[in-house]
């Protein structure tokens, strides 16, 4: 199964349900690492490890089971004509690189130009950290999030970008420690109106 959704749309969940193991598969999986890296995963140590590594993975990939789209369901109009933009900047996230399944960690940005009303703030927060809690590269994660800020609130226009640093290059491969990756999509009046973007830019301390 690809990973990656349709450029233009959101894939909240795989297209086919997926078979998930058992807790006890799980678990033995975890053993077999441990064994793979050269521990003995019947030492005192590691006795538990297996049960707190499968507990752990239902924490940081419970993005498979939320739904943005209830997320972002409930909007309000009753904002006093307000038109411009609003913006979200900083919120922090954490995710997997789908690659090597190591940590990614950073902030999102997120901006848009409210047409039939406007959404919580808290609601763009969560709305990150449910596609960054998944198996993720960082470009997809971008397109996911505008996508589902478009398709469920039908801005005038989004803008979004990420900021992280990714630990599959500063603990493994070059070992690139400090360098930081940067994506950003724009949509509607962001993506037409260079003026908006440069405003978006400035918003978030970036010009």
């Amino acid at each position: 199964m690809d990973a990656r959704p349709e450029p233009l749309g959101v894939t909240p969940f795989p297209a086919a349900p997926i078979k998930r193991p058992t807790q006890e598969e799980a678990e033995a999986a975890v053993r077999t690492l441990i064994a793979w890296a050269g521990d003995d995963p019947t030492r005192e140590g590691l006795l538990e490890t297996p049960a707190r590594v499968a507990r752990a993975y239902g924490e940081l990939f419970a993005g498979y089971d939320q739904d943005p789209v209830a997320i972002l369901s409930k909007t309000f109009r009753e904002v006093g004509g307000y038109d411009d933009i609003v913006l979200v900047r900083d919120i922090p996230f954490h995710s997997h690189c789908e690659h090597h399944m190591v940590p990614f960690v950073g902030k999102a940005h997120i901006a848009y130009l409210p047409h039939d009303g406007v959404v919580g703030l808290s609601k763009l927060a969560r709305l990150v950290e449910v596609f960054a809690r998944r198996l993720q590269t960082q470009e997809n994660l971008t397109a996911q999030i505008i996508d589902a800020v478009n398709e469920n609130l039908n801005p005038r226009g989004a803008a979004v970008m990420l900021e992280a640093e990714h630990m599959c290059m500063t603990m493994r491969g070059v070992h690139a420690h400090g360098a930081s990756t940067i994506t950003h999509r724009f949509t509607g009046v962001f993506a037409e109106d260079r003026v908006e973007r440069d405003r978006f830019f400035a918003m978030i301390g970036k010009r």
